[in-house]
């Protein structure tokens, strides 16, 4: 209450609904949305909560290791997740209307914040699809679409290049 009492043009929300019953979380979504749409105040909402994020956000900036590896509408990031990060977590999240046997997990571990890698993709030696380009040269973020951008040398013009070349 007293953060949104001098009516400001942004509320950062960070995590507030973590620990709460369904109930209270719906409560306090429902009264964010509202004071929102009320009062036109753009809100960042952070959370790891992926269906809350996909209930409440316009748009979604997906991070890993302290870096932002993707954004997009909150539809693209559901739909047509491109950063292999945000494509695994996706993969991750129980589905009621899919059998599985176990859910996904994404290998390795996170790694430490004080030993994170310098130069390259912080998510390299847990990709998937890591090159050797990841580990050897930051990347800029491509625009994949309109509002759809993502870190990952999958989607550059050096890997599309040298890919072609190869074949």
């Amino acid at each position: 209450a007293m953060a949104i009492s001098c009516s400001p043009q942004l509320l950062i929300a960070d995590e507030p609904t973590t620990a709460l019953d369904v109930t209270v979380q719906a409560q306090i979504l429902d009264l964010l949305k509202r004071i929102q749409e009320d009062t036109q105040m753009s809100v960042i909402f952070i959370s790891h909560d992926l269906g809350v994020i996909s209930e409440i956000c316009d748009r979604v900036a997906v991070m890993y290791a302290g870096e932002v590896v993707e954004t997009a509408s909150v539809e693209d990031i559901f739909s047509q997740p491109m950063h292999p990060y945000t494509q695994l977590l996706l993969k991750a999240i129980p589905r009621l209307d899919v059998k599985q046997e176990k859910l996904e997990t994404i290998r390795g571990s996170v790694p430490s914040l004080d030993e994170l890698p310098k130069v390259g993709c912080r998510f390299a030696n847990r990709c998937p699809h890591a090159m050797a380009i990841c580990t050897l040269k930051d990347i800029e973020p491509y625009q994949f679409e309109r509002e759809h951008q993502v870190k990952c040398h999958l989607y550059t013009q050096d890997t599309a290049l040298k890919e072609a070349n190869e074949s």
